[in-house]
């Protein structure tokens, strides 16, 4: 007797072996029905896997995670067979589940071209139309091999060559197509039916550059068509967000082939940037840490005692002088453990936080480079506590409630909270690990987060707390990191006195909030659209004349908020007011202010304020569309400047005299 459990804990009993799908049969025909694969013992099977043993079964279907992920794989086939069906000379070779969807890679005689896709796509549907049965087939290696040469796929034979012989081989088939595959597939192709090609790409073979190049497809795949829909909506939001597009249109920064990975900041970016920088350096301040500030060049023996000269090479940009090697920075840490380590310290110095916006530089390769989001040289708002193991919950505590702080200051109200325990290659003892895991642990817990635990995924040095927030068109982005690091001041010799007159090795917390200010901007850029808080907006008023004849009044008022802090622009151009509005419309300024001979006379200002409704670093300011306002007396400072604008501007009712 074949006793199946399921998650609910009941027991269905077998008198003879039975398949996945037979199972779900028993339940109901419903669970049969939609049925795509099962999980045994916590592994995925097809549909057709035979139960011949006592397990544990849950039965996949599209509302499951793996079930996507089923229907996603079995649909980089269909397109594999698709594209075998309109161009038989093509080789296939790989193609995986991405985020999203897949993709396939092909080699062919000429490019793909974007009509091609649309050929594809139709034929793909065709032959899901069929609802052709998936079938699994069990090969040795060189039978299968010996298979792939037979039908001139060369690729495959050369992945499975490179498998050791003896094993067995599991290939797919639907109709006269044949894939390698670990599986598993859905059980026919009727049951793939919400599916679009993307693009076309290029990509190296086994991804290295001496090989040959060739045509990658993407496409995605889900389980209905309204989930695909919103993707699809979610990615033309993306588009008009491209960081890139709106770093150019916004004259904010570019970028040029003499510096890959690098990056010509604008007058305008420039500003942003600094006032990111200010903000942070303010939480540094606000927080405990000293400023601290390390070389940029460090000599190859220290990166060996870190261990990055063995196992961080490739990453790293490197020198010679007077038969000296050296390497630019990739992290700051090292540097920060010299200063620790400089002079004598004690447990009543614990914890010391230091902090840096530390430039380092990593050798990405050019492929993985993207705008601002992934670049060589970019600069971290680094920080580093050295500390005692007692104080590890209570600096990890305080530090989540001041990256939320963080994080809605900036417009991200949503964080996801992710912990990362020990890998099986670590160091330290496991009591210590235990104690490190069980304060980040209870650290999130006592900040109210709910978090998920990513076991085996911690660095070899201690666990960490990964921070990642979502944007206004719900995509995550792992910014924030709290790693708790067992190893690097011991391997560099950083002590502290104890109570016990002894010396210990601190434990160095290493922490970022926006992590690359170079990608925390392109993340802003993007959630805003372009359209950034009134604190953070390069240009935050225009000053437009109609007419030169109120030029020197515009002029005056422009200079009225500056005085006050402002960043102000006035606009005196002999062009029609309409025409300057639409420009800095475009520009994306959060407010317009326009003089006219009326304005000029009662020494008031037409205000317009941008449709966008950012929110100030301050608090939960919001701005309406004002009328015309009378401009006059500088109201008190505050944080961040919004509410003074606010009065001068927006608010109905204010009155600010001119003081110019």
């Amino acid at each position: 007797m074949i006793n199946v459990t399921l998650p609910d804990g009941s027991i269905r009993q077998f008198d003879r072996p039975t398949s996945v799908l037979e199972v779900a049969r028993s339940i109901g025909p419903g669970l049969a029905k939609a049925a795509l694969a099962g999980k045994v013992d916590g592994e995925l099977v097809d549909a057709s896997f035979v139960i011949a043993n006592d397990v544990r079964l849950a039965i996949v279907t599209e509302r499951d995670p793996e079930g996507l992920e089923v229907i996603r794989h079995s649909t980089a086939h269909l397109l594999a067979c698709a594209v075998k069906d309109l161009f038989p000379d093509a080789q296939v070779t790989i193609g995986p589940v991405i985020e999203n969807g897949f993709y396939y890679d092909f080699s062919y005689q000429r490019p793909f071209t974007p009509d091609d896709l649309g050929r594809i796509e139709q034929r793909m549907r065709e032959l899901a139309a069929k609802d052709e049965a998936v079938v699994r087939e069990v090969r040795d290696r060189d039978e299968a091999v010996a298979f792939f040469e037979s039908i001139g796929e060369k690729y495959k034979a050369q992945i499975i060559s490179s498998i050791p012989a003896g094993e067995k081989i599991s290939l797919y088939r639907q109709g006269a197509f044949v894939d390698l595959c670990r599986g598993p597939h859905v059980p026919s192709t009727g049951r793939l039916k919400v599916f679009k090609l993307m693009k076309l790409a290029g990509a190296y073979w086994r991804g290295d550059s001496r090989n040959e190049m060739l045509q990658r497809i993407y496409g995605t795949a889900w389980a209905s068509q309204k989930d695909q829909d919103a993707h699809l909506h979610m990615l033309e939001e993306a588009e008009k967000r491209d960081h890139r597009r709106l770093g150019k249109d916004l004259d904010l920064f570019h970028m040029q082939e003499e510096a890959p990975g690098l990056v010509f900041w604008h007058p305008k970016g420039w500003t942003i940037w600094q006032e990111v920088e200010q903000y942070m350096r303010r939480v540094y301040r606000d927080s405990g840490y000293q400023e601290v500030k390390g070389p940029q060049i460090l000599d190859r023996s220290l990166w060996e005692r870190t261990g990055h000269w063995e196992n961080y090479r490739e990453h790293m940009f490197t020198t010679e002088s007077e038969n000296r090697h050296y390497a630019l920075k990739p992290m700051n840490c090292p540097g920060h453990v010299q200063i620790f380590k400089s002079g004598l310290r004690s447990y009543r110095d614990l914890p010391l936080r230091y902090g840096e916006f530390g430039q380092c530089h990593r050798n990405e390769p050019s492929g993985a480079l993207h705008g601002i989001m992934r670049v060589r040289g970019f600069t971290q708002d680094d920080g580093h506590v050295f500390c005692a193991e007692d104080h590890i919950l209570a600096e990890c505590t305080e530090f989540t409630a001041t990256l939320q702080r963080v994080y809605r200051d900036f417009g991200f109200d949503e964080i996801i909270y992710k912990v990362a325990t020990r890998p099986d290659k670590r160091v330290g003892s496991d009591d210590l690990w235990e104690k490190a895991e069980r304060a980040v642990m209870e650290s999130l817990r006592v900040s109210g987060c709910h978090f998920e635990v990513s076991p085996g995924e911690g660095a070899f040095y201690g666990p960490k707390i990964e921070y990642s927030l979502k944007d206004a068109i719900g995509r995550v982005w792992q910014c924030g990191t709290m790693q708790v690091d067992f190893n690097t001041a011991e391997r560099l010799g950083a002590e502290y006195v104890g109570e016990d007159n002894a010396r210990h090795h601190p434990v160095m917390l290493h922490r970022a909030i926006v992590g690359s200010l170079e990608r925390f901007i392109g993340i802003l850029i993007e959630n805003h659209a372009g359209a950034l808080p009134m604190w953070l907006a390069p240009v935050q008023a225009v000053v437009m004349s109609i007419t030169e004849n109120q030029a020197e009044y515009a002029q005056s008022v422009a200079q009225t908020l500056k005085k006050q802090g402002f960043r102000v622009l006035a606009d005196l151009r002999n062009e029609k007011i309409n025409y300057k509005i639409r420009e800095f419309s475009l520009q994306k300024v959060p407010y317009l202010l326009v003089v006219g001979d009326k304005e000029r006379q009662a020494a008031t200002v037409a205000a317009r304020a941008r449709r966008a409704r950012p929110r100030c670093n301050a608090g939960r300011c919001v701005h309406r569309p004002a009328g015309r306002r009378r401009v006059g007396q500088a109201p008190e400072p505050d944080a961040c400047g919004l509410r003074s604008l606010r009065r001068a501007t927006a608010v109905p009712g204010r009155t600010l005299e001119n003081t110019a």
